[in-house]
């Protein structure tokens, strides 16, 4: 049996994290260099962690799936991250942001916890540029922002559309300055199969080398998981191919409780599917809504290019139906909005499964020179996909699966419920609630690899001042070992007919089907008596050709689905239950009269975390309470 306990400190609002880091306690410089801490995952929240661990002195062994650290998925973030500076002095503050943050998560996450994020949100940009992350900049010298949903301020730093590289890129140069120092051991090519545990405590990993299909167990004091979200179940995402669950799932099997899976965002500026046999989708920033304006045609027999269709003959339905937010609404009522313009058949494109993002009004009052340089890259990406150029035609967009707000429950030290091991940036739950605005994913990955984890994880790790590290010989180690070994014989055993890959895909499909941007009861327990049919199946007849001694994609592939199979089922049980609507998760039995989501804060303003039960049981439910003492949870409303 699991115990929730946020760790939240007592006291005023403000004052939490500074009296918490007073009263935590610490390793001194000298003892620090008695510790190991393996850090998964090479994005920014793990880059950031991995490097600042070893600046501190820590011992630091890190694991990517990738041949390096900078390949991580952090690059494809392209809009901007966001913080409190106020440079515009247009009313932000560290409230402000900390309340747009609460109310764009639809009030269904820690008031502690994103304060903390509010607050940390300054320092990151000052770290960031002191790196030489090359934000755009004003005429005056100080750094540019811009608007982005959800917000009546400009907060969003930016590098023009290629934001998340250049972070990654800095925080890369300082783990590799480490690496180079010989404080971080850098295992590439690496495919974490396991979370190795003793005696309740978190201990270590078990990791496939890729390249030579060798699985070695690695221990170290602390274990961080910072390894992305699960938008990948859909199989249509915006993620990279290889992002997956693994190694957030198998912490789960091993007693890491797993919150609010149902909570997954739906991205509206993405480019719409062309075929059904895509392996994925496009992603165009959120940005881009600064300066383009949505719309339809208003006749669902509109035959005319967009340039000869007449305003009258357009639908411009954010700007109508949201006039104080307009286009800029967060991006759960975008998406949402597209879908019903789309179901109505006013959709645009070949398939007819879009809406226009037209640029011509922000060309012709800003110039195309102006415009290029906001957006160049991003118009460059979409010409290159679509072949048409959005400089003399509108883009056409449509929302897809793109970030996951739910994942490892963890406290305020972001300490999951296995001692020992941590989760941070997207593979944890713990800041966005139900919807997470945009330019917020880069925000949180930083703010808990830079500021919040070299601080919490001392709390820990000075409890086991002259403990050595779980040798890699014992039992919990080799039995690991030979369990993943196991387990990799049995997949190449099979022998059947059809490729990971099919399965995936037909599991996207119910996923999307019944548990995407809008869910109902029947659909729900549909998919609750589909997938587990599914599961079946694809355990009986899934074909992975080659071997395990060598590099064999399909191996690493059948892993991640079996693991999403039983996510699947996990997030659509989590969807059944919350019998609300909020934020991203949109159940049809529960809106208002106009359409917008009905939360039930009376029954359900509560973390749902689930506690694995073992193979194909379902998992019991914990909830952890939200209380809101600073803000008031009113309908959330952008009109």
């Amino acid at each position: 049996m699991i115990s929730l306990d946020a760790k939240i400190p007592d006291g005023p609002l403000a004052d939490k994290w500074d009296n918490h880091r007073f009263s935590i306690k610490l390793v001194n410089p000298n003892n620090k260099r008695k510790f190991t801490i393996i850090v998964v995952g090479t994005g920014l929240a793990g880059a950031s962690a991995a490097a600042t661990f070893a600046e501190l002195g820590y011992n630091v062994k890190v694991f990517t799936y990738h041949d390096s650290p900078r390949r991580a998925h952090s690059i494809a973030a392209q809009g901007g991250i966001n913080a409190a500076k106020n440079y515009h002095n247009d009313g932000d503050s560290i409230f402000r942001l900390f309340y747009d943050t609460i109310k764009g998560g639809d009030y269904r996450s820690r008031e502690g916890n994103v304060y903390r994020l509010a607050q940390v949100s300054l320092n990151i940009i000052d770290q960031c540029t002191a790196q030489g992350v090359p934000f755009a900049r004003e005429y005056s010298g100080l750094l540019a922002n811009r608007s982005f949903g959800g917000a009546q301020v400009s907060r969003t730093f930016y590098a023009r559309g290629q934001t998340g590289q250049q972070l990654l890129l800095g925080a890369y140069q300082a783990l590799a300055r480490q690496i180079a120092s010989g404080q971080v051991e850098l295992h590439n090519r690496s495919d974490v199969l396991d979370i190795v545990v003793k005696d309740g405590v978190a201990c270590g990993i078990v990791a496939r080398d890729m390249l030579t299909g060798e699985i070695t167990p690695h221990s170290a004091h602390a274990v961080v998981l910072a390894t992305g979200g699960y938008a990948n179940v859909f199989y249509l995402s915006t993620n990279a191919k290889a992002s997956n669950v693994t190694a957030a799932w198998r912490a789960h099997r091993k007693g890491a409780a797993f919150a609010n899976p149902c909570y997954t965002q739906i991205h509206p500026t993405c480019i719409p599917a062309s075929d059904e046999f895509q392996s994925k989708l496009t992603l165009m920033s959120e940005s881009l809504r600064n300066d383009g304006r949505i719309w339809v045609p208003r006749n669902p027999d509109e035959t005319r290019p967009p340039g000869e269709i007449p305003e009258e003959d357009r639908y411009y339905y954010l700007e109508e139906r949201y006039p104080a937010f307009g286009n800029l609404v967060p991006r759960d009522v975008a998406s949402r909005n597209a879908k019903n313009v789309v179901d109505q058949g006013l959709g645009v494109g070949p398939l007819k499964n879009g809406v226009y993002l037209d640029f011509a009004d922000a060309i012709a009052r800003l110039g195309v020179d102006t415009i290029r340089e906001r957006y160049g890259n991003l118009f460059d990406m979409y010409e290159r996909i679509t072949g048409e150029n959005p400089y003399e035609v509108p883009m056409r967009i449509y929302p897809a699966s793109h970030y996951t707000m739910g994942g490892l429950w963890v406290d305020y030290n972001l300490m999951t419920t296995v001692p020992g091991l941590y989760a941070a940036g997207e593979a944890n739950f713990s800041d966005h609630g139900a919807n997470r605005l945009g330019a917020s994913a880069l925000m949180q990955g930083l703010a808990d690899g830079y500021f919040v984890l070299p601080y919490t994880i001392g709390d820990y790790l000075s409890g086991l001042l002259g403990q050595a590290p779980v040798p890699t010989d014992d039992p919990v180690f080799t039995d690991a070992v030979a369990t993943a070994t196991d387990r990799t014989r049995m997949w190449l055993s099979i022998k059947g007919t059809h490729t990971p890959d099919h399965f995936h895909r037909e599991l996207g499909k119910i996923v999307w089907e019944y548990c995407g941007m809008a869910r109902n009861k029947a659909g729900l327990e549909k998919a609750l008596s589909e997938i587990p049919a599914l599961r079946e199946e694809f355990r009986k007849d899934v074909r992975v050709l080659g071997g395990a001694d060598h590099v064999n994609q399909a191996l690493e592939k059948v892993n991640r689905v079996d693991d999403f199979m039983e996510l699947a089922e996990l997030m659509v049980r989590d969807a059944l239950h919350r019998e609300e609507s909020c934020g991203a998760h949109f159940r049809e039995e529960h809106q208002t009269p106009d359409g917008e989501a009905l939360r039930d804060d009376e029954h359900f303003a509560y973390v749902a975390a689930w506690e694995w039960k073992g193979p194909d049981t379902p998992q019991e439910l914990h909830k952890e309470p939200l209380v809101f003492e600073n803000v008031a949870l009113t309908q959330r409303s952008y009109k």
